[in-house]
């Protein structure tokens, strides 16, 4: 037996309802918390991935500052979408979008466009990006 943490793609979904503020700060490396398990769960995110292929199911990935951060789809090599939301508004929300080739686009908090997903991080995370 290894002590490996499993790829994304390895982690068995975990469906047991969560509430925002049981959502962990850093990212789960055993199970993949479904958006359909979270009890706040905006309409937004749990139609993430309806116009990606296969319909992926939006999954935790951790918090960055204040944001939740959710992915349908792939980390990379296919069509997936990001998506935030302030854990205090979830009103407050963004999205990026990654493409096969690995290009992107989305707009930050700060109102911002990012062509890089790690820019669009930066800016959920407050940081100036020059």
């Amino acid at each position: 037996m290894t002590d490996r943490p499993l790829r994304y793609d390895e982690r068995p979904d975990d469906a047991t309802p969560v509430h925002t503020d049981e959502l962990p700060a850093t990212p789960t490396r055993d199970r993949n918390i479904v958006a359909t398990a979270w009890i706040e769960a905006p309409a937004e995110l749990l139609g993430l991935g309806d116009d990606l292929p296969g319909r992926p199911t939006a999954t935790y990935k951790r918090r960055i500052g204040s944001w939740l951060l959710w992915r349908a789809g792939p980390a990379s090599g296919g069509d997936a979408r990001y998506w935030a939301a302030d854990a205090a508004d979830l009103h407050r929300q963004c999205t990026f979008r990654l493409f096969p080739d690995g290009t992107g686009e989305g707009a930050g908090p700060s109102g911002s466009t990012h062509a890089r997903f790690r820019l669009w991080k930066e800016d959920l995370a407050g940081r100036e990006i020059s």
